[in-house]
């Protein structure tokens, strides 16, 4: 019998046991776990913000009459607060550009990759 004229000559692949509780449709799991690394990205840039925001706070009350420390610990909030606007709108703009491209706000937030 030719292979090529079966269905599905290769046979078929069995989600790993990690990636089945994000479904068994292998188009939805791979978005669900994209979706879960994205909100995991933004938690860890949330908390590493907030340590930075009190190391800076400690440099700055820590820096006593010095300007070149003073200046440093406001670099280093201004810096933060701008990582932080930065993360939070890269989400906006995915909203923006899902909206505008795929007609769909949530398309490039919550992602389904088809499968033939």
């Amino acid at each position: 019998m030719n292979l090529l004229a079966q269905e599905n000559p290769f046979g078929t692949v069995k989600l790993p046991k990690g990636l089945d509780k994000f479904g068994s449709n292998p188009g939805i799991a791979i978005g669900k776990l994209i979706q879960f690394s994205l909100r995991a990205l933004i938690v860890v840039a949330g908390i590493y913000a907030l340590f930075n925001l009190v190391l800076a706070g400690y440099a700055f009350m820590s820096a006593g009459d010095d300007s070149k420390k003073v200046a440093g610990a406001w670099a280093k909030i201004t810096q933060t607060i701008i990582g932080l606007a930065v993360a939070a709108g890269s989400f906006v703009l995915a909203a923006i550009f899902g909206q505008l491209i795929f007609g769909d706000p949530m398309f490039l937030l919550q992602p389904v990759i088809p499968e033939p």
